[in-house]
């Protein structure tokens, strides 16, 4: 009896095994080897057209001695960028999660208008937003001018390049917004009902009750838009190509250059590296921080 229940174990073993096999062998081959070879790489002289040569930290040392002055202004464009958005962007996608939470006739149809935008290709959302941003024709500016207001240089500005992007980024938050959506509808009703009868107006309900209940949700929102913010690149290449001054000069942007223009690709294995360990350290912070902050049933 026990030597047909281990067989039939066994079995149960290999065959899941056998069903998540691409599944392991897809992040084998295409995410392990290269992040192992990318990371040897940066230990090289490796240019495309060379053979790599081990030269130590020498990639590295270069990054942070301040021989390239284009890394510390890539951080500080992408810092400055993370900063500005992420807050932004989680506050508009709740606001509308919030608006989108209603119980009324049609509310389908603008959860659908509102997430659309999410969908469209970076490359089209890009192309018309560098249609409506620019200062000899474009459709803000022509707003502004209808209204007497001032007009901005908008993304060929160094001042307004980046407030300019995250404006653009508002109109693609409907994933966030969808995420909030759903944490909204895990909020026990009972709880609203009796904080009414208990003489609760909107915006303590909101205090004591959505936005404690909500923090799970916020969390992992946060985090994903820190990842997704030090990653921003199709802006920059598309719309701005690093500029005006190298004020949108993003740091994925400067990877990508140092790899594909300047052909220096074990300098941008390097910067791959030193974001991923950027990347990983925001993220241990803000999860040893969830604790003071985010509710826990």
């Amino acid at each position: 009896m026990k030597k047909g229940i281990s067989v039939i174990k066994r079995r149960n073993q290999v065959q899941g095994i056998l069903f998540t096999l691409p599944a392991i062998l897809g992040f084998l081959i295409f995410t392990l080897l290269p992040m192992a070879a990318s990371l040897y790489l940066s230990f090289t002289d490796y240019r495309i057209s060379n053979k790599p040569l081990l030269i130590g930290a020498d990639n590295y040392v270069r990054l942070f001695s301040g021989e390239d002055y284009f890394f510390y202004k890539a951080l500080g464009v992408t810092a400055y960028y993370v900063v500005l958005s992420v807050p932004t962007f989680l506050i508009v996608a709740f606001f509308i999660a919030n608006l989108l939470n209603s119980e009324i006739k049609g509310m389908a149809i603008f959860r659908t208008i509102f997430y659309l935008p999410s969908i469209v290709p970076v490359v089209a959302t890009s192309m018309i937003w560098a249609w409506l941003f620019n200062p000899d024709f474009g459709l803000f500016n022509s707003i502004l001018k209808s209204l007497g207001l001032p007009q901005s240089q908008w993304i060929y500005n160094e001042k307004t390049v980046i407030p300019s992007i995250v404006l653009m980024g508002i109109w693609t938050t409907g994933s966030t917004m969808v995420i909030f959506l759903a944490g909204l509808q895990d909020v026990p009703k009972q709880l609203y009902e009796a904080a009414k009868v208990d003489g609760a107006g909107y915006w303590k309900r909101m205090r004591f009750i959505t936005i404690p209940l909500m923090t799970p949700t916020l969390f992992f929102n946060l985090i994903m838009g820190m990842i997704n913010g030090f990653q921003v690149f199709s802006q920059a290449y598309i719309m701005t190509d690093g500029g005006p001054n190298n004020a949108s000069l993003f740091y994925v942007f400067y990877l990508y250059r140092e790899a594909f223009r300047n052909s220096q690709m074990a300098r941008a294995c390097a910067c791959s590296w030193v974001l991923f360990i950027i990347i990983a350290v925001l993220t241990f912070i803000t999860f040893r921080s969830s604790d003071k902050w985010v509710y826990s049933e």
